[in-house]
């Protein structure tokens, strides 16, 4: 099949891995996890693959990059921010064993993946479409169910999230349409309500229903905290100025911990046609079927070699 436009898609890998796992595992104690003949467990392993060939059945992808999180004790975060996604729990040893045999069946198949310390996931993620754009200024797609990669979203990227059993691609217009700004400027509504999961913090008594609105109003926290200081705030935010006031230091942090990082060395030099789709479907399936996957490898568009 000849293909007459590049398209990518880049997959937060421990996004899709972990969503795998804890949906197989729910309920099951350790030793009730399917492993494969070699004694491994594969329970999240499968959805992964499983996934990976879904899309690439049903979408015309021709390369594909899986981004890979460094430890969060790593991440560039840490240097400014201690206690970044310092409330998160350790891992189950099983899901750790499975990003490892992950990684290795990735590398035997030839597709690429890339983590680079001590950048994250999502900050591969966007320095990648953002390289993509410049230098194919062609489609690429995002999957992850992290919505902090909304602000990635563009007239050439999109976002596809798994909603109520369902992939949904987000594009421009249905972002636009959803929240009435810009995707870079959900780095502010961000700002506002925090994440507790990342234990980024926000200004404290400002939730949903304000946030928003007042990205809407304002643009940015900036302005927004312009406008405060000349006591120029509409009247319909009265019952939050304090609450503003108070949490300014934290706000302007936590945008900072919000913002995706889209400009990383490595990535300026990183080719991108290293991440073509690879093609021998019967080596791919062999792999899997010796890792106890039965799975079918038939993207649907094959890159010549």
């Amino acid at each position: 099949m000849t293909i007459h436009t590049d398209q990518l898609l880049i997959v937060d890998g421990f996004n899709l891995l972990s969503r795998g796992y804890f949906a197989t595992s729910y309920g099951k104690e350790p030793e009730q996890l399917t492993k494969n003949e070699q004694g491994q467990y594969i329970n999240g392993v499968r959805v992964f693959f499983q996934k990976l060939c879904q899309l690439t059945r049903e979408n015309p992808y021709s390369h594909l990059i899986i981004a890979w999180d460094v430890k969060r004790e790593d991440s560039i975060r840490r240097q400014y921010a201690p206690d970044y996604k310092g409330t998160r729990g350790e891992l189950p040893e099983p899901l750790i064993e499975q990003y490892q045999t992950c990684c290795q069946l990735l590398e035997d198949i030839g597709i690429q993946q890339l983590t680079i310390p001590p950048y994250e996931a999502d900050d591969i993620i966007g320095a990648i479409t953002k390289k993509w754009n410049a230098e194919k200024a062609s489609l690429s797609a995002i999957y992850s169910n992290d919505r902090d990669l909304l602000q990635l979203i563009s007239e050439t990227t999109t976002q596809i999230i798994a909603m109520k059993g369902k992939d949904t691609a987000i594009q421009l217009i249905d972002f636009q349409n959803q929240y009435g700004i810009t995707p870079t400027q959900w780095i502010d509504v961000k700002a506002l309500l925090g994440d507790k999961s990342d234990n980024i913090p926000g200004c404290a008594g400002v939730g949903e229903k304000s946030a928003l609105p007042l990205i809407q109003q304002y643009g940015t926290v900036e302005v927004l905290y312009e406008k405060l200081a000349n006591q120029e705030i509409d009247l319909s935010f009265k019952r939050y100025l304090k609450k503003l006031e108070a949490g300014y230091e934290s706000v302007l942090l936590s945008k900072k911990l919000a913002t995706i990082i889209c400009e990383i060395e490595e990535i300026n030099t990183y080719l991108l046609d290293e991440a073509k789709l690879p093609n021998d479907k019967e080596k791919i399936e062999d792999i899997f079927h010796t890792h106890g996957l039965k799975i079918q490898y038939n993207p649907r568009v094959y890159v010549a070699n």
